[in-house]
């Protein structure tokens, strides 16, 4: 209160000439997030769902390698920001009750698959990418590529591109239709890192994770990740599609996020040279 107009008449009056152009763009702001929530709820059969906030569609040349705990960027999330990922799929006991929470609440996410997982479940793969969610890729065996030579580091992942892709589009390509890749461990090298980005292939880190590589209870995976959450406000989460615990406390975690208003976002690629944002 202390820094209002001395004179409130005076000010009052000033204000006056803008306020229909005031009103006019109000208007229109309301009725585009109107529009947007309404196209939204129409796409989700649960009035309750948590949904999918927005889609970022992210240029690998403008984000070459993304997430703290591995590198100095991350994606341009806001506060209360999610963007959910699984590694080392598909796997169909696991991954499949997985696909089942995220369907439930209408949240995407993006699967890390494994190239010899991804060959013997292409169904499963086709699922991924039927229901919305975006595949990217983690080798062909999930070697540590930190502890091996340059060109089998390589080997393993075109053959892992390889195999995602003919499981998902009938076609074996060293191409990916998504190009994002994580590294198995996070164990990079700087001439894997450069190859990648020549490739305009977005390595992906994490901010946060949920170390469900430890043997725990789904209650115990649920307040760890969620206090790791609570902690950084916001970020690129790690989970396995392939963890008994981590598919059983799924669908708590979503309705944690959706009770706490957190906001998920899905990841696309874009072509090079542009990074947009858009409803989903």
């Amino acid at each position: 209160m202390g820094n209002a107009p001395r004179n409130r008449k005076y000010a009052d009056r000033k204000m006056s000439g803008r306020e229909s152009v005031w009103i006019v763009l109000k208007t229109a702001i309301v009725a585009l997030i109107a529009s947007t929530v309404v196209s939204h709820a129409a796409d989700c059969p649960r009035p309750d769902k948590g949904g999918t906030a927005r889609v970022l569609a992210v240029d690998p040349t403008a984000y070459p390698r993304v997430g703290i705990q591995s590198f100095p960027q991350t994606l341009p999330l806001e506060d209360h920001e999610v963007v959910l990922t699984f590694d080392d799929g598909p796997n169909p006991a696991t991954t499949s009750k997985i696909l089942d929470a995220l369907k439930a609440e209408c949240m995407q996410a993006t699967f890390f698959l494994i190239g010899q997982n991804a060959s013997a479940h292409p169904a499963l793969v086709k699922r991924i990418a039927t229901e919305g969610h975006s595949i990217g890729h983690h080798t062909f065996a999930h070697p540590n590529l930190g502890h091996i030579d340059t060109a089998s580091a390589i080997a393993q992942i075109d053959r892992g591109i390889s195999a995602d892709e003919l499981a998902l589009n009938g076609k074996a390509t060293t191409v990916p239709a998504t190009p994002f890749f994580r590294f198995p461990y996070f164990e990079s090298t700087p001439v894997l890192l450069d190859m990648l980005q020549s490739r305009r292939i977005a390595v992906f880190g994490a901010d946060f994770w949920a170390s469900d590589w430890n043997k725990m209870t789904p209650a115990q995976e649920l307040a760890l990740v969620t206090g790791r959450l609570k902690a950084a406000g916001r970020g690129i989460v790690l989970f396995h599609d392939t963890k008994a615990q981590t598919a059983a406390m799924m669908p708590d975690f979503l309705r944690y996020l959706r009770e706490n208003h957190y906001r998920v976002v899905h990841v696309v690629a874009t072509a090079p040279g542009r990074t947009v944002q858009r409803a989903p």
